[in-house]
């Protein structure tokens, strides 16, 4: 382990993920979350839309049965990972591919992190990577960033995903700390399998519906974790 990583793995402050969508939180930072509540210390996710736009098209989930399984599968996770569902996650529900669209007086984002931020008293702040090309990701680094800006304690720290599954397809190295912690490999697997809605293996009546591409989810759970730290 990277020194510069040791907030998230060592540190006794309260390490706060946002995660755009129910499973980028067990792909990107599973064995972070694992090790810390593993423990026993502090961590807390905070998934920020409903995931009901992954299926438009199927007629047997319709959107509010899509958010309430990806919401139940975000919740296996986080269990099989360690984490107690009533304690360490939020599911704030805002509309899947709309954050960019989640601002001004009656909902904003950033208000809706800063809050988190300051109840739980995290000082660590982990973030979806602005360069993944997805714009409910550009919308989570973006309001990470804002946050910490106000917040001169609060450490903040980058995971890429879909930037990061393009520089592998690609034969590049995405920039990162890397993290590997084998003993927690396991578990994250198991959370990882908890979205099974997003493998392609619940919502079959929706053929141009999402799925991970093939070897993504292996790729992420046997390869070493990657956080960027953004600068103060």
């Amino acid at each position: 382990m990277t020194g510069d990583l040791a907030p998230l793995i060592e540190g006794r402050a309260p390490v706060l993920v946002l995660a755009p969508h129910a499973d980028d939180e067990s792909l990107a930072c599973g064995l972070m979350l694992a090790a810390r509540w593993g423990k026993g210390l502090p961590a807390h996710v905070a998934c920020l839309t409903d995931g009901a736009a992954s299926h438009p098209r199927s007629r047997r989930w319709p959107a509010p049965r899509l958010a309430a399984l990806r919401r139940a599968e975000l919740e296996a996770a986080v269990t099989r990972l360690g984490g107690l569902p009533a304690r360490d996650l939020t599911w704030l529900s805002h509309p899947d591919a709309g954050l960019h669209r989640v601002h001004g007086p009656g909902a904003d984002l950033g208000r809706d992190v800063a809050r988190l931020v300051d109840r739980l008293g995290a000082r660590v702040l982990v973030a979806a990577s602005g360069a993944d090309p997805h714009c409910d990701h550009e919308a989570c680094a973006a309001a990470a960033r804002r946050v910490a800006a106000a917040r001169p304690g609060l450490a903040l720290y980058d995971y890429p995903v879909w930037s990061r599954w393009q520089g592998w397809s690609a034969g590049r190295r995405v920039p990162g700390l890397r993290l590997d912690l084998p003993e927690w490999r396991a578990a994250k697997t198991d959370a990882v399998a908890a979205h099974r809605s997003q493998m392609g293996l619940v919502v079959d009546d929706d053929p141009d519906g999402f799925a991970m591409p093939p070897g993504f989810a292996a790729r992420f759970c046997t390869a070493p974790e990657a956080y960027l730290p953004v600068p103060a």
